[in-house]
């Protein structure tokens, strides 16, 4: 198109297409832009921090859940007392989760039959006001930390990348193991 040029623009980008190792690189403002061997490396050790921080984040969010599920779905602790019908019925259900135990209170033994109600996959557990805001922020933190790395990987220098996955990799190597396999 005629009177298109991109190089008479008045307001030129700065945005890289390529990777580069420019240690001047601005991280998220024209104020954080390292200038010397020093404060580059540790804007590295910054978002290698940051990573491993996104990954804990990760963790925690997958521990909260764990414990709002076991809170919500509590144990109930029925007592079997020649009620062997229940048992032999439960015992047919391939859907039942059971576990028989002998509970001791006070020096009497109980045989009980420990009962578990696991909703289905597509149900909406109930809004909690102890427990949704606490999710929302945490899910807003999570979103929040993960833009600031994409931004810094975004800026295309080879050494924030690579501080970026050095720091996954530490995070994971941490608190992998507390993560759910649904996040990432």
């Amino acid at each position: 198109m005629a009177g298109m040029d991109s190089g008479s623009s008045a307001h030129s980008s700065t945005m890289m297409s390529v990777f580069q190792t420019s240690m001047s690189t601005a991280l998220y403002s024209s104020s954080w832009t390292p200038t010397t061997v020093g404060t580059y490396a540790g804007t590295c050790i910054f978002l290698i921090s940051l990573a491993t921080v996104f990954r804990g984040l990760l963790a925690l969010k997958a521990w909260q859940e764990h414990r709002w599920l076991d809170a919500e779905l509590q144990r109930r602790y029925v007592v079997v007392n020649g009620k062997a019908p229940l048992a032999e019925a439960l015992s047919r259900d391939s859907l039942a989760k059971q576990a028989h135990l002998v509970l001791s209170e006070n020096g009497v033994e109980e045989n009980v039959l420990v009962v578990r109600n696991r909703p289905a996959a597509a149900f909406a557990r109930p809004w909690r006001l102890t427990v949704d805001p606490l999710r929302a922020l945490i899910d807003t933190v999570i979103a929040g930390v993960g833009y600031l790395l994409m931004l810094a990987v975004m800026s295309m220098n080879v050494g924030y990348f690579l501080s970026v996955l050095g720091g996954t990799f530490l995070g994971s190597l941490l608190v992998g193991r507390f993560i759910n396999s649904t996040d990432h």
